[in-house]
């Protein structure tokens, strides 16, 4: 075999052991039974272990040393991987394997610790987790990257190149250009909210969930769709896309936008180039650019006016206790506008207000300057002083979200990332796309098609500033943001 044919064949053997892993993930957070975690941690450690060996070994690394000598004579997708797997090699090189493997079986761990921990509102039993990771991210930092900060290194393994300098700027110019939209919305005449009261059986739910996938255009011989305490998506290949979402007879909407939220990323995954599915170009460029899409399909394209038209004759027929409320009286429920308890249910203004919370606390637990001890009263502290929330327990407070206990501390600010590449993606598609049109219409072919051109067939052939810049047309401008949610909320509430 040529170096080349080596090359693939060892991605190919990757994907498999990342496949055979990300099962076993899966399995946990959805239906296995609850006394199932270390069996599966154990697994989970013998597959990590296997795949720490491949991508650290000499052979590989011999493999990628010649190819990478001969880089002139490559094509452009081998050559991506080489640099690629280069890129990772160096940096899993310098993790000690035991470390590496102990990590895995951490994180297992602490994913099903969190599951009953929010289920019985037990925070104390989760909490040496979270001090735990901390102190695996901050030492795995100091053997990558000792010159780099170890927040600054946990934020570029999710979004290359991101840093605290560049993400305070970002969240005070948010907070400062949207001030007087907040101070509006938080002195207006609420928005009636009662579409968003009525019951809706989860048999019902879950017959939505399959119209709204249909809507988006997922192929459901390749996506299907699971139910579990946080939704998420989760991708094995291009060829096998799972999503989950949460249900409640007394929260339909809820359920409603976490489908199109994770059918967002679903689209991404299941549309990767078909000819790099087994290799890491066909990987999705970060989580940034993930959330993009996301973030772009759930608000401005699902909580549109023109989607709300298109589905309300479809969610009526579902839920007849919604025929007495107008398409214009569904559509301003949906986009009601509050200082909310729950990230994921949290309107598009005050959303990113959550994201600020969790990235300034991420920071101080890096820092050193609180510990898992004191979160949850940090935690509610900043509740009251940025929403003025009062938060009444730590199952809807610091337990809500899963990402600490997988490790995913660096996260969380490519949710607002996100949001805001997605209204210039919007500005941008407007340009040669009749968006609002094809919404009404309900065919979401155009749409997909021009995403599936500037974003989703790149995968990781490109680095994600590139990606976005060419998508954009020019440089990242946050105003693109700021100026739709002031025209979007000032006119529903001016």
């Amino acid at each position: 075999m040529t170096a080349k044919e080596k090359l693939y064949a060892l991605e190919k053997k990757l994907t498999a052991y990342g496949h055979a892993m990300g099962i076993l993930m899966y399995d946990g957070s959805t239906t296995a039974p609850s006394a199932t975690a270390a069996n599966r941690g154990e697994t989970l450690a013998m597959l990590s272990e296997e795949s720490y060996k491949i991508s650290t070994s000499e052979e590989t690394r011999a493999i990628l040393q010649e190819l990478s000598e001969n880089a002139e004579s490559l094509d452009p997708v081998t050559k991506r991987i080489v640099t690629l797997r280069l890129r990772d090699m160096e940096e899993i090189s310098k993790i000690p394997m035991d470390e590496y493997i102990e990590y895995q079986k951490l994180i297992n761990e602490s994913d099903d610790v969190w599951h009953k921990a929010k289920a019985n509102d037990d925070y104390d039993s989760f909490a040496p987790y979270i001090d735990k990771i901390v102190a695996f991210n901050k030492r795995f930092a100091s053997y990558v990257r000792p010159d780099m900060d170890a927040y600054d290194y946990a934020l570029d393994r999710f979004e290359k190149g991101l840093t605290r300098e560049t993400l305070d700027k970002f969240f005070e110019n948010l907070r400062v250009t949207l001030a007087p939209t907040v101070a509006l919305v938080k002195s207006a005449v609420p928005v009636d909210e009662s579409p968003l009261n009525e019951i809706m059986p989860l048999d019902v739910q879950r017959k939505f969930s399959d119209l709204l996938m249909d809507i988006l255009l997922l192929d459901r011989s390749h996506v299907g769709i699971g139910e579990t305490e946080h939704p998420f998506t989760t991708s094995f290949t291009r060829h096998d896309v799972r999503i989950t979402t949460n249900y409640s007879e007394e929260h339909y909407a809820s359920s409603m936008y976490s489908v199109i939220h994770e059918g967002g990323h679903a689209l991404y995954e299941a549309n990767t180039d078909v000819n790099n599915a087994y290799n890491c170009a066909g990987n999705a460029a970060s989580m940034a650019v993930h959330e993009s899409q996301s973030r772009f399909y759930e608000n401005i394209i699902g909580r549109s006016i023109a989607f709300v038209k298109m589905l309300s004759p479809k969610l009526k027929a579902l839920c007849p206790a919604l025929e007495k409320y107008t398409d214009e009286e569904l559509y301003r429920a949906f986009n009601a506008s509050k200082p909310s308890l729950i990230r994921t249910e949290a309107d598009e203004l005050f959303y990113s207000y959550h994201i600020m919370i969790r990235y300034e606390l991420e920071k101080r637990l890096f820092t050193g300057e609180i510990t898992a001890k004191e979160l949850p009263d940090e935690w509610n502290k900043m509740y009251k002083e940025y929403l003025g929330v009062i938060v009444p327990n730590n199952r809807e407070g610091v337990l809500q979200d899963t990402h600490w206990s997988g490790g995913m501390f660096g996260y969380f600010p490519s949710y607002a990332l996100g949001s805001a590449y997605g209204a210039q993606l919007y500005a941008r598609m407007k340009e040669t796309v009749d968006i609002e049109g094809d919404v009404e219409k309900g065919d979401l072919t155009n749409i997909n098609e021009w995403l599936r051109q500037n974003i989703w067939t790149i995968g990781s052939m490109l680095e994600p500033g590139e990606i976005m810049e060419r998508a954009f047309g020019g440089k990242f401008d946050p105003s693109y943001y700021t100026n739709y949610l002031k025209e979007k909320y000032e006119t529903i509430y001016g």
